[in-house]
């Protein structure tokens, strides 16, 4: 069994929702894009992108999401660089788990990110072509639209990241694209 089918294989196990499982297949495009354009290990960066959220559905409460998934991952024999940059993701353990190498702060730039523009294409016919950064940033200022979705993070990512705002979203847009993820 391949990494990414034992990858798939946790999640099936653990998350029910197909929304929740689209916003891991997305993140998880969006880290593999962002490794192959940084020369990374493209298989580990789609673990830490497809896991980030798998614990969720059971612990959606903040700290046991994702310390409950850090402790599965463990015992499955997860890398710690994997388990740490997931727990990175969660900005009320960055004091224990601050974002430090590429691959947490890509991970934290990638996820509400990768969503916001999965509700975006959700709503267009031609789903992903012609989405643009410009569409993506008219779209967060109307606040009631994907409100769960923090713009603050979204902004901050891309600060984090070092990456102008338009071409992350631009970059992310093509890989959520790319790998059909609707």
């Amino acid at each position: 069994m391949s990494q990414r089918d034992q990858d798939l294989a946790l999640v099936d196990e653990y998350v029910q929702n197909p929304s929740l499982k689209r916003h891991m297949l997305a993140v998880e495009a969006a880290m593999r894009a962002y490794a192959r354009k940084f020369g990374e290990d493209e298989q580990l960066w789609g673990t830490v992108g497809l896991l980030h959220d798998f614990d969720y559905e059971r612990w959606p409460d903040a700290p046991q999401h994702p310390l409950e998934g850090s402790q599965i991952l463990r015992q499955r024999g997860y890398p710690e660089q994997v388990i740490y940059a997931i727990l990175s993701h969660a900005d009320y353990l960055a004091d224990q788990y601050p974002r430090v190498s590429r691959l947490d702060k890509t991970l934290y730039a990638c996820d509400e990110l990768s969503g916001f523009i999965t509700a975006c294409a959700i709503l267009r016919p031609q789903k992903y072509a012609g989405l643009s950064a410009s569409s993506v940033r008219k779209k967060m200022k109307q606040l009631s639209f994907a409100a769960a979705v923090s713009r603050d993070d979204i902004v901050r990512g891309a600060e984090e990241l070092g990456v102008p705002l338009d071409e992350h979203i631009d970059f992310c847009i093509a890989a959520l694209d790319a790998a059909s993820i609707l």
